[in-house]
């Protein structure tokens, strides 16, 4: 988006490409909203760049997409396939976590976007659920080709230079209205004296009289399908401008004959018995405001981007404000009131489902205003009236008077809250994932800014997580023992949340505690998991609020959610320090050091999942020269990792002993189905003659090694190859060979390095190759962590990653 000298933001290529997309897709499927999803400068992350037909407010939530969580963009943008949601009860089934944020029956589709081969985004439209029916095939069809002809607007970009990423707010995009009949207008001459008239085509047709022999000679016949009414007051009209001595334009509306409003604009100079007149059709008329005014209840209209359209007077009345103040702004804005995140859900129910909502809403203290939303297809129609639950507003609880949320609507709207939550906890594994999704998932949902989580260990508690603190402040409050007298300490050994509305009553509860703030409210929460304490949670806002006893309730079971989840997780962090140890037991730690070549060695593991991997690598010195090795057995856990260290003993034994390159490939596959039927590995088996660079090399279903020359060239060789180790007994591994000049450096690498989400394995492979090209002469070690520096960066990496670099020196000069 460019800046505007006003400040607003005028769409540049890639927004305009987009936003294109989304309405083509929307108006192809019939559907309500659309969105497009491109890829960040974060590795893993997808931000919405395009959001069509809903306000960007009520979204706010799913403007950020991982893609390794469990929704529907995010599957579309790994696997590359699209995904179609009929209606909620299929969406549950797959997805329970996206209806759990936002359980309203509504069906949606998905497309991949991909620029060439590379999937760089996803395509999304959210329409009108079509119960027990699934997505036809026309749709499908429709939405892929939109998808399509996105991704070829993408790649014209980078073709041009243009960086094909977002890292901003979405930019919302209002949707054209339906088809309609276009304005029409038509132009006629009229002497008021003699009634004749002179009518054009566009004239007639409106007015619906035009005639198969003749068109009409008098304004009788031309306007003999109006209204009487309409044609005394036409001659009326007509009569008065003619008679008046300036220059005079005068407006009136008719109804035509299909019932539509018409403007009828005449006009003269001086007194004068001609008049020029011209007649306009507009098409379907907005509401009248008259008619509006006339309605007893107070009612005002949304567009579908969340901006009041219209009020009418009984609204101004009651709401104290008039339409100039009231029109063209956003919900937020205009009713600050109705935009609290539990008002907001109705209004997305409203807006997801097409049906009618009915709700209460809290104006003020003791004021309570019946609301009912009506949707269509270009908004929403709001109608407020007057409740007498007056009493009920005035005995609720003092946080509901303060903002804390106790309407019924309110109760209603945190009932999925611990769903929501619960569902996505079990997707966590590490603390720092339960921490994240706590931030993801409880602060927006509750209004909060600040999150601190304090874990303990040895009668002390410990910061484990924090958000939106200054800098430095909660330094103080670290490593404090389970005697010290603070809220985060006694919530903990007592059990108890504690509630603090404002800064001033944590102040008075606790003299002298440090505060980095003088307003807000804090919530503490004691994390008890199978009764034992874990720790304790920390939630701060910006302003003073009040907590209702259903916020009270729903805060202490999710407290105790996010306690078993931190529990599960402290056991995960234990095996998996063992599991990374024995795994760490299994790889080499120390190269051999061989004259005439260098080898340098590299391994990350996964940091999805709490299994260890079956990646590894060696370097063998034999009596026919210098092995380099690289495997990968099938799948994660104890057994892979088992399997790989019996493998990389298997093989060091065959090298020893030895054998030429085939044959240790042939004895370690016979060995690895003797060992584990239906376990397998891939593996590439090198031998190098460090003097002369003369290489023999084998390959079992391993990704095809890099090779990097001495003048900056890197190819990707072509060794011919067998099956995967493990598959079947016979077969036969060629063998390839090659020379290793001076300055060549040789790449073997396992498929965690060259695979990502949503992408071919080619374009990894060709990423490390241009990778390596580029390392120039930088030491061995250097070029090797270059080499993973990118999926180093990936906090969500699946896979783990073997790198093996092989040199030989570069002649003097």
């Amino acid at each position: 988006m460019t800046p505007r000298p006003d400040g607003s933001r005028a769409p540049d290529g890639l927004s305009l490409v987009a936003a294109r997309a989304v309405t083509s897709a929307v108006d192809a499927v019939g559907g309500y909203a659309g969105g497009v999803y491109l890829r960040s400068g974060t590795p893993g992350l997808l931000l919405m760049a395009v959001l069509a037909g809903l306000p960007g407010r009520l979204m706010r939530p799913w403007w950020r997409m991982h893609v390794n969580r469990p929704f529907p963009v995010a599957e579309a943008y790994r696997s590359g396939r699209p995904v179609y949601l009929g209606d909620a009860e299929e969406a549950m089934r797959r997805f329970p976590q996206l209806m759990a944020g936002l359980p309203f029956p509504f069906g949606s589709l998905y497309a991949p976007v991909r620029s060439g081969r590379t999937v760089v985004g996803v395509l999304v439209v959210l329409r009108h659920a079509t119960r027990g029916r699934s997505v036809g095939a026309t749709d499908r069809r429709r939405m892929e080709d939109a998808a399509e002809r996105l991704g070829a607007g993408i790649a014209a970009l980078e073709r041009d230079g243009t960086p094909v990423t977002w890292d901003g707010e979405p930019m919302t995009v209002r949707l054209p209205g339906g088809t309609a009949r276009p304005v029409r207008v038509g132009h006629f001459a009229w002497d008021v004296g003699s009634g004749a008239v002179t009518a054009d085509d566009g004239t007639r047709v409106i007015l619906g009289t035009e005639p198969v022999s003749r068109p009409p000679r008098t304004v009788d016949e031309l306007t003999a399908r109006l209204p009487p009414e309409d044609v005394a007051g036409l001659w009326t009209l007509g009569s008065t401008v003619a008679r008046h001595e300036g220059p005079r334009v005068r407006r009136m509306r008719l109804r035509g004959p299909d019932g539509r409003a018409l403007l009828l604009e005449l006009s003269a100079r001086g007194p004068s018995p001609r008049l020029a007149g011209t007649l306009i059709d507009t098409g379907p008329e907005p509401v009248v405001p008259e008619a509006a005014d006339r309605i007893p209840r107070a009612m005002f209209s949304l567009d579908r981007t969340g901006r009041v359209t219209y009020l009418n007077r009984p609204a101004e009345e009651l709401l104290g404000l008039t339409r100039a103040e009231l029109v063209g702004r956003t919900l937020a804005e205009s009713l600050p009131w109705l935009a609290n995140p539990a008002y907001e859900d109705h209004l997305r129910a409203s807006l997801f489902s097409g049906d009618p909502v009915y709700f209460l809403a809290r104006r003020g203290p003791a004021e309570w205003l019946s609301v009912a939303m009506f949707p269509g297809g270009e908004g929403v129609t709001v109608t407020l009236s007057s409740s007498g639950r007056h009493e009920e507003a005035a005995d609720s609880d003092a946080g509901t008077r303060s903002g804390g949320l106790g309407s019924p609507a309110d109760r209603a709207a945190v009932l999925y809250r611990p769903v929501a939550l619960a569902i996505a906890l079990t997707e966590a594994v590490t603390a720092r994932q339960v921490s994240a999704v706590v931030t993801e998932e409880l602060l927006p949902a509750f209004g909060g800014r600040q999150l601190a989580i304090y874990l303990q260990r040895e009668r002390r508690l410990h910061l484990a997580w924090e958000t939106g603190f200054p800098p430095g402040f909660l330094d103080r409050f670290e490593g404090v023992g389970l005697d010290v007298r603070i809220p985060g300490v006694e919530t903990l050994t007592t059990g108890r949340p504690l509630f603090f509305e404002s800064m001033e009553k944590l102040a008075e509860a606790y003299p002298g505690i440090p505060m980095d703030t003088d307003v807000g409210a804090r919530a503490f929460l004691p994390l008890i998991a199978s009764g034992r304490p874990v720790g304790s949670c920390i939630l701060g806002f910006d302003q003073p609020r009040g907590f209702s006893p259903e916020e009270r309730t729903v805060l202490t079971a999710l407290a105790g959610l996010i306690a078993q989840a931190l529990q599960r997780a402290q056991r995960y962090d234990s095996e998996a320090a063992l599991a990374r140890g024995l795994q760490d037991a299994l790889l080499p730690h120390q190269l051999p050091v061989v004259a005439d070549v260098e080898t340098v060695g590299r391994y990350l593991p996964g940091t999805l999942g709490m299994d260890v991997g079956g990646d590894w690598y060696d370097v063998i010195e034999t009596g026919s020269g210098l092995a380099l090795i690289i495997g990968d057995v099938q799948g994660h856990g104890v057994a892979a990792a088992a399997t790989m260290g019996q493998l990389r003993s298997a093989v060091r034994a065959f090298a020893l002993t030895g054998h030429d390159p085939q044959e240790i490939m042939g004895a370690t596959n016979r060995l690895l189905i003797d060992l584990d039927p239906g376990q397998f590995a891939s593996c590439c088996y090198v031998l190098l003659d460090p003097g002369s660079g003369r290489t023999r090399a084998v390959r079992a279903g391993h990704p095809q090694p890099v090779l990097r020359h001495a003048d900056g060239r890197a190819e990707v060789l072509d060794l011919p190859g067998g099956v995967v180790l493990g598959v079947d007994p016979r077969a036969s591994y060629p063998l390839t060979e090659l020379c290793l000049a001076p300055g060549d450096v040789l790449a073997l690498f396992t498929d965690g390095l060259v695979e990502q989400a949503g992408e071919d394995i080619d374009e990894g492979v060709e990423r490390l190759r241009t990778t390596l090209a580029g390392v120039g002469g930088v030491p061995l070690a250097e070029a090797a962590d270059r080499v993973i520096a990118r999926a180093g960066q990936d906090e969500n990496r699946p896979d783990d990653i073997a790198l093996l670099l092989a040199a030989r020196p570069a002649l003097p000069g």
